[in-house]
Protein backbone atom coordinates (compact mmCIF):
# COMPACT_ATOMS: atom_id res chain seq x y z
CA UNK A 1 0.00 0.00 0.00
CA UNK A 2 1.00 3.66 -0.36
CA UNK A 3 1.73 5.58 2.82
CA UNK A 4 3.26 8.92 3.81
CA UNK A 5 6.06 8.27 6.29
CA UNK A 6 7.82 10.88 8.40
CA UNK A 7 11.52 10.02 8.69
CA UNK A 8 12.80 13.24 10.27
CA UNK A 9 12.38 17.01 10.18
CA UNK A 10 11.29 18.08 6.66
CA UNK A 11 11.62 14.46 5.49
CA UNK A 12 8.26 13.01 4.47
CA UNK A 13 8.26 10.25 1.86
CA UNK A 14 5.39 8.48 0.12
CA UNK A 15 6.41 4.84 -0.19
CA UNK A 16 5.01 1.39 -0.80
CA UNK A 17 4.91 -0.50 2.48
CA UNK A 18 3.31 -3.73 3.62
CA UNK A 19 -0.45 -3.61 4.08
CA UNK A 20 -1.26 -4.23 7.77
CA UNK A 21 -3.24 -7.30 8.83
CA UNK A 22 -5.66 -7.48 11.73
CA UNK A 23 -4.33 -9.38 14.73
CA UNK A 24 -6.29 -10.60 17.76
CA UNK A 25 -8.84 -7.94 18.75
CA UNK A 26 -7.86 -5.53 15.97
CA UNK A 27 -9.49 -4.20 12.82
CA UNK A 28 -8.01 -2.73 9.65
CA UNK A 29 -9.45 0.44 8.16
CA UNK A 30 -9.36 1.07 4.43
CA UNK A 31 -8.98 4.84 4.47
CA UNK A 32 -11.54 6.94 2.64
CA UNK A 33 -10.50 10.40 3.78
CA UNK A 34 -7.74 11.77 6.00
CA UNK A 35 -7.62 15.45 6.94
CA UNK A 36 -4.50 17.47 7.66
CA UNK A 37 -4.13 19.04 11.09
CA UNK A 38 -1.78 21.71 12.39
CA UNK A 39 -0.10 18.95 14.39
CA UNK A 40 0.89 17.21 11.14
CA UNK A 41 2.35 20.47 9.85
CA UNK A 42 4.39 21.01 13.03
CA UNK A 43 5.65 17.42 13.03
CA UNK A 44 6.97 17.81 9.49
CA UNK A 45 8.44 21.25 10.13
CA UNK A 46 10.12 20.53 13.46
CA UNK A 47 10.48 16.76 13.54
CA UNK A 48 8.79 14.34 15.93
CA UNK A 49 10.58 12.12 18.44
CA UNK A 50 8.80 8.83 17.57
CA UNK A 51 9.58 9.32 13.86
CA UNK A 52 13.18 8.40 13.03
CA UNK A 53 15.07 7.24 9.93
CA UNK A 54 15.24 3.78 11.53
CA UNK A 55 11.52 3.75 12.41
CA UNK A 56 9.59 6.18 10.20
CA UNK A 57 6.03 6.97 11.23
CA UNK A 58 2.88 7.17 9.13
CA UNK A 59 1.39 10.44 10.38
CA UNK A 60 -2.21 11.69 10.24
CA UNK A 61 -4.92 11.24 12.87
CA UNK A 62 -8.17 12.56 11.32
CA UNK A 63 -9.65 9.60 9.46
CA UNK A 64 -12.70 7.80 8.15
CA UNK A 65 -13.17 4.82 5.87
CA UNK A 66 -14.47 1.27 5.71
CA UNK A 67 -13.43 -1.78 7.74
CA UNK A 68 -11.57 -4.14 5.43
CA UNK A 69 -10.57 -6.83 7.95
CA UNK A 70 -11.66 -7.90 11.40
CA UNK A 71 -9.31 -9.82 13.66
CA UNK A 72 -10.18 -12.83 15.84
CA UNK A 73 -12.25 -11.92 18.88
CA UNK A 74 -13.86 -8.79 17.43
CA UNK A 75 -17.65 -9.08 17.53
CA UNK A 76 -18.81 -5.44 17.64
CA UNK A 77 -17.55 -4.47 14.17
CA UNK A 78 -17.79 -6.07 10.73
CA UNK A 79 -16.11 -5.99 7.35
CA UNK A 80 -17.70 -3.41 5.07
CA UNK A 81 -18.81 -1.16 7.92
CA UNK A 82 -18.30 2.57 7.35
CA UNK A 83 -16.58 4.15 10.35
CA UNK A 84 -14.53 7.03 11.67
CA UNK A 85 -11.86 6.58 14.31
CA UNK A 86 -10.98 8.54 17.44
CA UNK A 87 -7.17 8.44 17.44
CA UNK A 88 -6.44 8.74 21.18
CA UNK A 89 -6.70 5.63 23.34
CA UNK A 90 -5.45 4.33 26.67
CA UNK A 91 -3.59 1.06 27.19
CA UNK A 92 -4.13 1.16 30.98
CA UNK A 93 -7.20 2.10 33.08
CA UNK A 94 -5.75 4.99 35.10
CA UNK A 95 -7.77 7.32 37.33
CA UNK A 96 -8.25 9.81 34.49
CA UNK A 97 -9.39 7.06 32.15
CA UNK A 98 -11.98 5.86 34.66
CA UNK A 99 -13.20 9.46 34.98
CA UNK A 100 -13.70 9.69 31.22
CA UNK A 101 -10.70 11.98 30.80
CA UNK A 102 -8.30 9.51 29.22
CA UNK A 103 -7.31 12.04 26.56
CA UNK A 104 -5.56 13.99 29.36
CA UNK A 105 -3.66 11.01 30.73
CA UNK A 106 0.08 11.19 30.18
CA UNK A 107 0.25 7.56 29.07
CA UNK A 108 -2.28 7.96 26.27
CA UNK A 109 -1.45 6.68 22.80
CA UNK A 110 -2.56 8.11 19.47
CA UNK A 111 -2.65 6.94 15.89
CA UNK A 112 -0.46 9.16 13.75
CA UNK A 113 1.39 10.42 16.83
CA UNK A 114 2.84 7.34 18.49
CA UNK A 115 2.08 4.69 15.87
CA UNK A 116 1.09 4.46 12.23
CA UNK A 117 -1.84 6.69 11.36
CA UNK A 118 -4.16 7.94 8.66
CA UNK A 119 -1.96 8.98 5.73
CA UNK A 120 -2.00 5.48 4.28
CA UNK A 121 -4.37 3.37 2.25
CA UNK A 122 -4.90 1.09 5.23
CA UNK A 123 -4.65 1.67 9.00
CA UNK A 124 -4.49 -0.99 11.68
CA UNK A 125 -6.60 -0.05 14.72
CA UNK A 126 -5.02 -1.52 17.87
CA UNK A 127 -6.89 -3.88 20.18
CA UNK A 128 -6.94 -1.38 23.05
CA UNK A 129 -8.58 1.23 20.83
CA UNK A 130 -11.17 -1.26 19.58
CA UNK A 131 -12.03 -2.36 23.13
CA UNK A 132 -12.22 1.24 24.35
CA UNK A 133 -14.78 2.06 21.64
CA UNK A 134 -12.71 4.33 19.41
CA UNK A 135 -14.23 2.99 16.17
CA UNK A 136 -17.53 4.76 15.47
CA UNK A 137 -19.99 3.55 12.81
CA UNK A 138 -21.18 6.35 10.53
CA UNK A 139 -24.53 6.59 8.70
CA UNK A 140 -24.58 6.02 4.95
CA UNK A 141 -25.46 9.66 4.24
CA UNK A 142 -22.34 10.99 6.01
CA UNK A 143 -19.38 11.21 3.63
CA UNK A 144 -15.91 10.07 4.58
CA UNK A 145 -14.74 13.67 4.13
CA UNK A 146 -17.23 14.87 6.75
CA UNK A 147 -16.63 11.94 9.10
CA UNK A 148 -12.87 12.55 9.14
CA UNK A 149 -13.64 16.03 10.53
CA UNK A 150 -15.37 14.63 13.61
CA UNK A 151 -11.98 14.53 15.37
CA UNK A 152 -11.10 18.26 15.13
CA UNK A 153 -14.72 19.27 15.74
CA UNK A 154 -14.69 17.15 18.91
CA UNK A 155 -11.66 19.12 20.14
CA UNK A 156 -13.63 22.31 19.49
CA UNK A 157 -16.65 20.91 21.31
CA UNK A 158 -14.44 20.27 24.33
CA UNK A 159 -13.61 23.99 24.41
CA UNK A 160 -17.29 24.91 23.94
CA UNK A 161 -18.21 22.94 27.04
CA UNK A 162 -15.48 24.65 29.06
CA UNK A 163 -16.54 28.23 28.31
CA UNK A 164 -20.29 27.48 28.17
CA UNK A 165 -21.15 29.74 25.23
CA UNK A 166 -24.88 30.43 25.33
CA UNK A 167 -27.75 32.50 23.94
CA UNK A 168 -26.99 36.21 23.70
CA UNK A 169 -23.23 35.91 24.12
CA UNK A 170 -20.83 38.00 22.08
CA UNK A 171 -18.01 35.70 21.01
CA UNK A 172 -14.62 36.76 19.65
CA UNK A 173 -12.65 34.03 17.88
CA UNK A 174 -9.05 34.97 17.18
CA UNK A 175 -7.95 32.88 14.20
CA UNK A 176 -9.88 32.26 10.97
CA UNK A 177 -8.43 28.89 10.05
CA UNK A 178 -10.51 25.70 9.90
CA UNK A 179 -10.47 25.38 13.69
CA UNK A 180 -11.57 28.98 14.14
CA UNK A 181 -14.46 28.40 11.73
CA UNK A 182 -15.45 25.25 13.64
CA UNK A 183 -15.57 27.31 16.82
CA UNK A 184 -17.72 29.85 15.00
CA UNK A 185 -20.17 27.18 13.84
CA UNK A 186 -20.48 25.71 17.35
CA UNK A 187 -21.00 29.17 18.89
CA UNK A 188 -23.69 29.96 16.32
CA UNK A 189 -25.36 26.64 17.15
CA UNK A 190 -25.25 27.57 20.86
CA UNK A 191 -27.17 30.80 20.25
CA UNK A 192 -24.45 33.43 20.43
CA UNK A 193 -25.90 36.76 19.30
CA UNK A 194 -22.66 37.89 17.69
CA UNK A 195 -19.90 35.63 16.38
CA UNK A 196 -16.87 37.77 15.54
CA UNK A 197 -13.87 36.26 13.78
CA UNK A 198 -10.53 38.07 13.86
CA UNK A 199 -7.43 37.40 11.75
CA UNK A 200 -4.69 39.10 9.77
CA UNK A 201 -5.58 36.93 6.77
CA UNK A 202 -8.23 38.80 4.75
CA UNK A 203 -8.70 35.86 2.36
CA UNK A 204 -9.72 33.53 5.17
CA UNK A 205 -12.06 36.14 6.61
CA UNK A 206 -13.74 36.45 3.21
CA UNK A 207 -14.24 32.66 3.13
CA UNK A 208 -15.74 32.85 6.63
CA UNK A 209 -18.32 35.39 5.45
CA UNK A 210 -19.15 33.21 2.44
CA UNK A 211 -19.72 30.20 4.70
CA UNK A 212 -22.01 32.18 7.02
CA UNK A 213 -22.90 35.80 6.20
CA UNK A 214 -23.91 36.34 9.83
CA UNK A 215 -20.30 35.99 10.95
CA UNK A 216 -18.72 39.38 11.65
CA UNK A 217 -15.06 39.71 10.71
CA UNK A 218 -12.25 42.01 11.79
CA UNK A 219 -8.87 42.13 10.08
CA UNK A 220 -5.87 43.19 12.19
CA UNK A 221 -6.11 44.24 15.83
CA UNK A 222 -9.75 43.80 16.92
CA UNK A 223 -9.78 46.30 19.77
CA UNK A 224 -11.45 49.36 18.23
CA UNK A 225 -14.06 47.48 16.20
CA UNK A 226 -14.91 45.15 19.09
CA UNK A 227 -15.38 48.18 21.33
CA UNK A 228 -17.69 49.75 18.76
CA UNK A 229 -19.74 46.59 18.33
CA UNK A 230 -20.16 46.02 22.08
CA UNK A 231 -20.49 49.62 23.29
CA UNK A 232 -17.14 49.33 24.99
CA UNK A 233 -18.07 46.24 27.01
CA UNK A 234 -15.89 43.64 25.25
CA UNK A 235 -16.59 40.00 24.41
CA UNK A 236 -18.34 37.54 26.72
CA UNK A 237 -16.35 34.64 25.27
CA UNK A 238 -12.91 34.80 23.64
CA UNK A 239 -11.30 31.84 21.93
CA UNK A 240 -7.67 32.04 20.81
CA UNK A 241 -7.59 29.63 17.88
CA UNK A 242 -4.08 30.62 16.84
CA UNK A 243 -0.55 29.89 18.10
CA UNK A 244 0.27 33.54 18.85
CA UNK A 245 1.40 34.46 22.37
CA UNK A 246 0.51 38.15 22.03
CA UNK A 247 -3.13 37.27 21.36
CA UNK A 248 -3.40 35.42 24.65
CA UNK A 249 -2.30 38.61 26.41
CA UNK A 250 -4.68 40.64 24.25
CA UNK A 251 -7.61 38.35 25.04
CA UNK A 252 -7.49 39.38 28.71
CA UNK A 253 -7.76 43.02 27.67
CA UNK A 254 -10.64 42.43 25.23
CA UNK A 255 -12.87 40.39 27.54
CA UNK A 256 -16.04 41.76 29.11
CA UNK A 257 -16.70 41.67 32.84
CA UNK A 258 -17.38 38.04 33.80
CA UNK A 259 -15.89 36.98 30.47
CA UNK A 260 -14.67 33.48 29.68
CA UNK A 261 -11.45 32.90 27.78
CA UNK A 262 -10.15 29.63 26.36
CA UNK A 263 -6.61 29.27 25.06
CA UNK A 264 -7.28 26.69 22.36
CA UNK A 265 -4.24 27.09 20.14
CA UNK A 266 -1.06 25.79 21.77
CA UNK A 267 2.07 27.94 21.54
CA UNK A 268 5.45 27.01 20.07
CA UNK A 269 8.04 25.59 22.43
CA UNK A 270 9.91 28.38 24.20
CA UNK A 271 7.11 30.92 23.64
CA UNK A 272 4.51 29.65 26.10
CA UNK A 273 5.40 31.90 29.05
CA UNK A 274 3.05 34.81 28.43
CA UNK A 275 2.51 38.04 30.43
CA UNK A 276 -1.05 38.26 31.78
CA UNK A 277 -2.34 41.16 33.86
CA UNK A 278 -3.81 39.25 36.78
CA UNK A 279 -5.41 42.41 38.18
CA UNK A 280 -7.55 42.57 35.03
CA UNK A 281 -8.49 38.92 35.56
CA UNK A 282 -9.24 39.69 39.23
CA UNK A 283 -11.32 42.83 38.83
CA UNK A 284 -13.21 41.68 35.74
CA UNK A 285 -13.85 38.27 37.35
CA UNK A 286 -12.55 36.51 34.24
CA UNK A 287 -12.42 32.76 33.81
CA UNK A 288 -9.32 31.72 31.85
CA UNK A 289 -8.85 28.11 30.78
CA UNK A 290 -7.39 25.88 28.09
CA UNK A 291 -8.45 22.67 26.38
CA UNK A 292 -6.72 19.96 24.42
CA UNK A 293 -7.76 16.88 22.45
CA UNK A 294 -11.17 15.29 23.09
CA UNK A 295 -12.86 12.50 25.01
CA UNK A 296 -14.89 9.73 23.41
CA UNK A 297 -17.99 11.50 24.71
CA UNK A 298 -17.01 14.64 22.78
CA UNK A 299 -16.34 12.50 19.71
CA UNK A 300 -19.75 10.83 19.86
CA UNK A 301 -21.50 14.15 20.42
CA UNK A 302 -19.92 15.81 17.40
CA UNK A 303 -20.51 12.79 15.18
CA UNK A 304 -24.19 13.13 16.10
CA UNK A 305 -24.13 16.87 15.29
CA UNK A 306 -22.66 16.18 11.84
CA UNK A 307 -24.91 13.19 11.12
CA UNK A 308 -28.04 15.13 12.06
CA UNK A 309 -27.07 18.09 9.87
CA UNK A 310 -26.94 20.52 12.79
CA UNK A 311 -23.30 21.31 11.96
CA UNK A 312 -22.10 21.37 8.34
CA UNK A 313 -18.37 20.68 7.96
CA UNK A 314 -17.75 19.79 4.32
CA UNK A 315 -17.84 23.47 3.34
CA UNK A 316 -14.63 23.88 5.36
CA UNK A 317 -12.74 21.66 2.89
CA UNK A 318 -11.04 23.78 0.24
CA UNK A 319 -8.36 21.42 -1.14
CA UNK A 320 -8.15 17.69 -1.86
CA UNK A 321 -5.02 15.71 -2.76
CA UNK A 322 -4.10 12.11 -3.52
CA UNK A 323 -1.83 10.19 -1.15
CA UNK A 324 0.99 10.38 -3.73
CA UNK A 325 0.96 14.15 -3.19
CA UNK A 326 0.89 14.07 0.62
CA UNK A 327 3.85 16.43 1.02
CA UNK A 328 2.22 18.97 -1.31
CA UNK A 329 -1.01 18.58 0.67
CA UNK A 330 0.73 19.45 3.94
CA UNK A 331 2.47 22.39 2.27
CA UNK A 332 -0.92 23.63 1.04
CA UNK A 333 -2.37 23.37 4.53
CA UNK A 334 0.63 25.22 5.97
CA UNK A 335 0.28 28.06 3.46
CA UNK A 336 -2.87 29.36 5.22
CA UNK A 337 -4.59 29.72 1.85
CA UNK A 338 -8.09 28.32 1.98
CA UNK A 339 -9.22 26.28 4.97
CA UNK A 340 -9.13 22.51 5.45
CA UNK A 341 -6.99 20.25 3.28
CA UNK A 342 -7.60 16.53 2.99
CA UNK A 343 -6.18 13.42 1.34
CA UNK A 344 -8.79 11.35 -0.53
CA UNK A 345 -8.48 7.62 -1.18
CA UNK A 346 -10.35 5.24 -3.48
CA UNK A 347 -12.58 2.87 -1.52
Amino acid sequence: MQAALLFAKEDLRVQEIETPRAREGEVVLRTGSASICGTDIRMLKHGHAPATPENPLVIGHEMAGVISEVGPGVTSLRVGQRVCVAPNYNPTPTRLVVMGEGHLDGSYRALGIHEHGAFAEYVRIPRDAVIQGNVFPIPDHVSYAAAALVEPLACVYNAYEKVRTGPGDTVLIIGAGPIGLMHAKICRMAGASRVIINDVNAERLAIAREIDPTFLTIVGDPGDELSRLTGGEGADVIITACPVAAMQTRAIELAAVNGRIVFFGGLPKGQSVVPLDTNVIHYKQLLVTGTTRQSLRHFQKTLDLIASGVIQVENLITATFAIADAKAAIAAAASARGLKTRIAFAT
